[in-house]
C-alpha cells in the first residue's frame, strides 16, 4: 500500500471541509476526535459497514479535516485543528458546537 495523501494546510478547501462535515457519521469521528484525541479508526461507533467507515474516513483525510498515521496493520486518526483554525478561523467550533445543540441534522 503506498503512503496516504494528506492535503497541505494552504491546499484545505472550504466546500472539501463542508461537504465532509456534511455526513452525521463523519461529524460523528470529528466530534470524537476532538473530545478524546487520537483513535485507532476501528474504535468509532458509526454503526456502518467496515467498507463505508473506511470511506468516511478518507473523505476526512482527503478534505484535510483528520491526520491518518499508519502503525504495523493499524491507522490512527488524529484532527487537524490547527490546520483547520488557521485557514478556516472558527469553523470546527462552530460545527462542534451545533452538533452539540442539535442544530445539525
Amino acid at each position: 500500500m503506498g503512503e496516504l495523501v494528506h492535503p497541505s494546510r494552504d491546499q484545505l478547501d472550504l466546500t472539501a471541509v463542508m461537504h465532509a462535515l456534511s455526513d452525521p457519521a463523519r461529524r460523528t469521528v470529528v466530534r470524537t476526535l476532538a473530545a478524546e484525541g487520537e483513535r485507532a479508526c476501528g474504535s468509532f461507533p458509526l454503526g456502518v459497514t467496515k467498507a463505508t467507515a473506511s470511506h468516511h474516513f478518507k473523505v476526512l483525510r482527503e478534505a484535510g479535516i483528520t491526520m491518518t498515521r499508519l502503525e504495523g496493520a493499524h491507522r490512527y486518526l488524529t484532527l487537524r485543528r490547527d490546520d483547520l483554525d488557521a485557514r478556516f478561523p472558527g469553523l470546527l467550533d462552530a460545527v462542534l458546537a451545533a452538533e452539540q445543540a442539535g442544530a445539525v441534522a
